[in-house]
């Protein structure tokens, strides 16, 4: 089984093969994948890696791998008025749902509940093929916060 590291993505240039995964895949540390080119391979990732769009991976062996966030069936929620859309993203974070924020939209895993909820509360919603990059949340590594743990 390979394991792999994250690379700087920016500092990487040309990776040797690229895996689409859709957000449930991208938050497994161990995993088979089949890459673009048909050729399957074991992920091992240290416990707790969540992969984004764009994320570049080493291998112990020096293959160079490009995550891309697959196409899946999303909900996205729409509003003009601002706090239409906060009220939506507070309703959502209530029912610890994995969300996706974008300027007067909102997406998240397509759950017809949650749709007729939002519907209710006077936001558009489509159902959709997109991919899905949910907030990361306060406590991620790279979302500082103002104290520290003991």
């Amino acid at each position: 089984m390979e394991t792999f590291d994250r690379l700087d993505a920016e500092a990487v240039g040309e990776t040797d093969a690229t895996v689409a995964l859709a957000w449930e895949r991208r938050t497994r540390s161990r995993q088979r994948v089949v890459l673009a080119d048909g050729t399957a391979l074991m992920l091992a990732l240290p416990r707790g890696t969540v992969l984004r769009n764009g994320d570049v991976l080493r291998s112990n062996s020096g293959r160079r791998l490009r995550i891309l966030a697959a196409p899946e069936t999303v909900s996205t929620a729409h509003a003009e008025d601002g706090a239409m859309l906060l009220r939506a993203a507070y309703h959502l974070g209530n029912r610890h749902v994995a969300v996706e924020i974008g300027a007067g939209w909102l997406r998240y895993l397509h759950d017809h509940v949650l749709d007729d909820m939002l519907r209710g509360l006077g936001l558009t919603v489509a159902v959709e093929q997109a991919s899905f990059e949910p907030e990361a949340g306060a406590y991620a590594p790279g979302h500082g916060h103002g104290h520290g743990h003991a």
